[in-house]
């Protein structure tokens, strides 16, 4: 998707540098794909202790190999 921006030459120059991309339009995708991880890490951060998860790797197992017959 094209898209006209105003983005200061600085800050372009600084994502340039930071990424060790040339292209402009790779290191503000580049930046932006961080930017985006970064946000769901702090929202999965935020759940810490709100939710619970059960490990039933073991059960699991036991059933798969009850199912195919091996031992």
């Amino acid at each position: 998707m094209r898209a006209t921006l105003n983005i200061s030459n600085d800050l372009i120059a600084e994502v340039q540098e930071i990424t060790g991309e040339k292209s402009k339009t790779k290191a503000i995708t580049i930046a932006m794909k961080e930017f985006v991880r970064q946000k769901k890490v702090k929202e999965m951060i935020a759940l810490r202790g709100k939710i619970h998860i059960e490990d039933v790797t073991d059960e699991l197992e036991r059933l798969e190999i009850k199912e195919t017959g091996r031992k």
